[in-house]
């Protein structure tokens, strides 16, 4: 079986039009719904970029391949990628990766295939394409782009110089601006976007395929969008589709006094340089503003996603393809007065959306209430994919939910265990102020997402944490930390357990001859 799997970045559960969103238009992501299963609780293993894309092309828990930004993901870990081309699958990625640190590094001695600087410098981006790394972690073909919004690079600028050189100095002066805009109207035209770029590569990887450029083999296709990932910058009529003053601000919005009375988000947000990237609070312009441009970029996805599935179908291929549509993680927009990411405790930026079609075995149209996490997408692929047991890595700490694709109702897990330890990831090191405001820069954090109920415990925090009825308090207003003593202790039991399961067994024991 062929497989295309769509991951995007940094989009919520509820960010789509068959998840129940008034607003937002996804027509044909929802027509893969309609083909397909969706999983309204599929949770990250770490809501940063870098530890969970990891955990997904890995099996593996962060803290046993990526714990952190800066850390590379070391090449002798298997990835699911690797065993299918191993199995004999075309392997082809296209866009944004990040398995290599793109600014700080942890390792001094660590170089990286995917570095910001090295891309978006006219000197050194030749080197960048001359020495990329093939294959990349199981990839035979990469088209990568590095960056988000319109501030993008990577292979995606020499395709841009082909086809209208006079926009290489608007993106480079683009790049320049990776944080200094949250949102805004992109200069570069749409057929010209990073979307259209993957929409394009992935449509000519999909002809050559229908022509027997590969012969027989199966492929697995990876179309990994930088969006919706701020800065917002859709491009032309996406920019236009959506109206800040017709967006709803979240039922939570107006809880930010209780943000900055939280023990641990509390001394952390708006840091003049994090305030970028995390841990931002909003006002309502802002925010609607944000919401919006979001939107209109994840239309643009949507109509993306619509041409590679019309271009399979044209091809004759749907029959005989698996497809896989899911994000990193999430954001906040607006939930608690916040918008982006960061070590918080709320569903939106844990819960992602989950979409599975298997010709001849998934429902059509039908939705799972099963707890997922990222961990279980590789052992998931791989058995569905045929692959011998003996040929998958040993270790792989994921879930195969083939059991819930072939009944909706049924159920592999009882909660997902998710972390964050960004205890010296190198930025600390790279830019003092961070440390003044930030103390050591030690954010470890351990959660626990049952079916009912999410906790969530930060080290250095005795005493203080956050428990929340999910089912009769979705918005996360009321902490129970306090009032419910003997759930507190029954979940962090629970978490305990989890966090002795997900540790690694290395050096492992040799066996006796």
């Amino acid at each position: 079986m062929n497989v295309i799997f769509f991951i995007t970045d940094q989009q919520r559960a509820d960010h789509l039009g068959c998840a129940g969103n008034p607003i937002l238009k996804t027509p044909h992501i929802d027509q893969l719904a309609g083909e397909g299963m969706r999983f309204p609780k599929a949770y990250v293993t770490n809501p940063t970029c870098m530890p969970n894309r990891a955990s997904i092309m890995t099996g593996l828990y962060p803290n046993m391949c990526v714990r952190s930004f800066g850390v590379n993901l070391p090449e002798n870990i298997p990835t699911f990628s690797g065993v299918l081309r191993e199995q004999g699958y075309v392997t082809k990625a296209i866009g944004k990766m990040h398995l290599h640190f793109w600014s700080n590094k942890v390792d001094k001695s660590n170089r990286s295939a995917e570095y910001l600087n090295g891309w978006f410098n006219e000197k050194t981006h030749v080197r960048m394409v001359e020495n990329f790394p093939k294959p990349y972690y199981g990839f035979d073909e990469v088209d990568l782009v590095v960056g988000h919004g319109d501030c993008c690079n990577g292979h995606y600028e020499d395709w841009l110089a082909e086809r209208a050189p006079e926009y290489i100095p608007t993106i480079k002066e683009l790049g320049g601006k990776l944080l200094s805009d949250i949102y805004r109207q992109s200069p570069i035209p749409e057929e010209l976007y990073p979307t259209s770029y993957l929409t394009d590569r992935a449509v000519d990887f999909l002809e050559r395929y229908g022509k027997g450029d590969y012969g027989e083999k199966p492929f697995f296709l990876k179309v990994s969008y930088p969006d919706p990932h701020h800065p917002c910058t859709p491009p032309g009529k996406y920019a236009e589709r959506y109206k800040p003053e017709d967006m709803e601000l979240p039922p939570s919005f107006h809880d930010l006094e209780a943000i900055k009375k939280h023990q641990f988000i509390g001394p952390r947000r708006d840091h003049p340089f994090l305030g970028k990237m995390m841990l931002r609070t909003s006002q309502e312009e802002e925010t609607r503003n944000f919401i919006s441009h979001t939107y209109g970029m994840i239309t643009m996805i949507d109509d993306s996603v619509g041409q590679i599935l019309r271009t399979l179908d044209k091809l004759g291929l749907t029959d005989n393809t698996m497809i896989v549509y899911t994000s990193d993680h999430g954001d906040m927009m607006g939930d608690h007065g916040m918008i982006l990411k960061g070590p918080l405790p709320f569903n939106g930026i844990l819960n992602v959306p989950l979409i599975w079609k298997v010709p001849g075995l998934t429902e059509p149209g039908s939705v799972s209430e099963a707890l997922i996490s990222a961990v279980d997408l590789a052992p998931t692929i791989l058995n569905l994919c045929q692959v011998d047991p003996k040929a998958q890595p040993p270790d792989i700490q994921g879930i195969d939910i083939t059991p819930v694709l072939k009944d909706p109702r049924a159920k592999v897990r009882d909660c997902c265990f998710i972390e964050i330890d960004e205890a010296d990831n190198g930025l600390a090191r790279a830019m003092p102020i961070i440390t003044e405001a930030f103390g050591n820069m030690e954010m470890r954090i351990k959660y626990l997402v049952t079916e009912r109920y999410s906790l969530t415990i930060y080290n250095g925090l005795k005493g203080y944490g956050d428990l929340f009825d999910r089912l009769n308090d979705p918005e996360e207003l009321n902490n129970l930390w306090f009032s419910n003593p003997d759930l507190r202790h029954e979940l962090i039991e629970k978490l305990l357990q989890e966090m002795i399961n997900t540790q690694d067994l290395y050096p492992k024991k040799q066996a006796m001859a």
